[in-house]
């Protein structure tokens, strides 16, 4: 579906695994010496294969925020925190969750997931960036491992019945959800108190130093600790009991407080990419009439930036109700201002396609992608309009310079799937299905858009060998990991398709 077209926030389940939610922590106490013995219950490898599944299985059941923008922001904004930092260590993956609730959790293996509701809560790029922060710190320190070795038997079947709970939050069923955290943890979670409780302070600390040496202000953390604090108490109702015995503490909020006393002041601007972004999750909060009345008295502000991303928001929700001339003004207001900035070429070339000026659409996505060659909403907007106004050669040829340097993009193998398939080349159409499909993590079904795609023969001898080989590839993978479920093997039931 083409970004702005009817897309929603739908509600997930608070994404707490194995207790390393970031708002809701137990209390604070002592922090020993852990140390990191951590690979002798998972090695890195382990770890990655567990975020991994949980990540693809998220995305499955609607619960990931699959926006390119929005998931670019933040992984270079996390990316900003972990490069000055070379205990940091491993690859990270920052993306968003789409759900209103105010969370953010961090899965093994780099993987950090961050709601949609919590982006919004912040106030300033630096309280989202002592989130990140945070998490990156559990992450680094391996504490799920940890904890795991701890407790090896009770966490894996912990850690399977909180992927769980994603997955059904992620669905919108906040009941089952809630059954599955409970019955996954009641009989390790009190027993795990202890544990977390020093992950806890140690994320702190450690996420503080990143936080600072990556330039954004150490007044941060406590900051949006309080506002986290306020927001927990709004929200007790909602959330399941023993969640409510682990609230976030004062002698956490003290404890950041005292390390933000301690190092020297500094003024940090918020990005324009942090205002865009939040402008057009606003964008989609509430009804159309609502988000639109919102944006619209942002724009009465005197602060030019605040007044820009308000405008941009506004087109999007403009957008959003189907007002497409009333968008297009609002982004030329933008043009006429001199505000430059990929996110609007984006979100001009979607008012021009959605409205059907394809010919127009075109020229903008062009002139835009000569700036912004990398943008993925561009690169992955442009093929789409091609084949809207029925370029489909155009639309394949474009998809296939783009898969020379990102193959491993299920987004683009799923463009040029359509645009092969208008062309009538089967073979090639079902090839990048199948790619698509094993990108996602569903095997079987790339197995099948291979079969078909070998049986179809109409692309010539490099299609069909290219088919081939994969399909070769692909079956034996998924003997692999029959074979690793039928054993019971680390993460097996994390890895059954959620249709099943």
């Amino acid at each position: 579906m083409p970004k702005f077209a009817g897309r929603r926030l739908r509600a997930s389940a608070f994404a707490l695994i194995a207790g390393f939610s970031f708002g809701l922590a137990p209390a604070a106490s002592p922090l020993p010496d852990l140390g990191d013995s951590s690979s002798r219950v998972l090695s890195g490898q382990e770890e990655k294969a567990i975020g991994r599944k949980v990540v693809r299985q998220l995305r499955g059941s609607g619960g990931y925020f699959d926006d390119p923008e929005v998931n670019a922001y933040l992984d270079s904004l996390g990316h900003r925190l972990l490069a000055g930092d070379p205990e940091a260590g491993g690859d990270f993956q920052f993306f968003a969750v789409a759900s209103p609730e105010i969370n953010a959790f961090a899965l093994p293996g780099g993987y950090v997931g961050v709601n949609t509701g919590l982006i919004l809560l912040t106030d300033n790029e630096s309280e989202l960036a002592s989130v990140l922060a945070h998490e990156t710190a559990h992450v680094s320190q391996h504490h799920i491992a940890r904890q795991m070795e701890a407790q090896s038997t009770a966490n894996l079947a912990l850690l399977a019945g909180l992927a769980a709970a994603i997955l059904a939050g992620a669905k919108g069923s906040g009941d089952a959800a809630q059954a599955a955290i409970v019955g996954s943890s009641a009989g390790a979670m009190q027993s795990q108190i202890n544990y977390t409780r020093d992950f806890e302070r140690e994320a702190d600390r450690i996420g503080f130093a990143r936080l600072q040496r990556a330039g954004f202000d150490s007044q941060a953390m406590p900051a949006f600790f309080q506002r986290l604090q306020q927001a927990t108490r709004i929200m007790d109702s909602k959330t399941p009991g023993y969640l409510q015995t682990h609230p976030l503490t004062y002698e956490r909020i003290a404890d950041a407080q005292d390390r933000a006393f301690a190092a020297p002041y500094r003024q940090v601007t918020d990005s324009v990419d942090y205002r865009l972004v939040k402008a057009l999750l606003r964008s989609y909060e509430g009804t159309t009439e609502d988000a639109i009345a919102s944006l619209r008295r942002q724009l009465d502000t005197p602060r030019v930036d605040v007044r820009n991303s308000a405008r941009y928001g506004l087109a999007a929700a403009l957008l959003r109700a189907g007002k497409f001339q009333d968008a297009q003004t609002e982004v030329q207001t933008l043009d006429q201002a001199g505000f430059r900035h990929p996110m609007v070429d984006a979100l001009a070339g979607q008012i021009l396609l959605q409205s059907g000026q394809f010919a127009e659409a075109k020229v903008r996505y062009e002139t835009a992608l000569t700036r912004y060659p990398d943008h993925l909403q561009l690169v992955y907007d442009y093929p789409r309009n091609l084949i809207k106004a029925r370029d489909f050669a155009g639309a394949s040829r474009f998809c296939e310079a783009q898969l020379a340097r990102r193959r491993d993009d299920p987004t683009l193998h799923e463009i040029a799937a359509e645009a092969y398939a208008s062309l009538g080349r089967q073979t090639l159409s079902h090839y990048h299905l199948g790619e698509m499909y094993a990108l996602q993590g569903d095997t079987r079904e790339a197995v099948q858009q291979m079969e078909i795609a070998t049986r179809a023969q109409d692309s010539g001898e490099q299609a069909q060998a290219q088919a081939e080989g994969r399909l070769g590839a692909l079956r034996k993978q998924l003997r692999e990991e029959r074979k690793e479920r039928a054993n019971g093997g680390l993460g097996a039931g994390l890895r059954d398709d959620h249709r099943h």
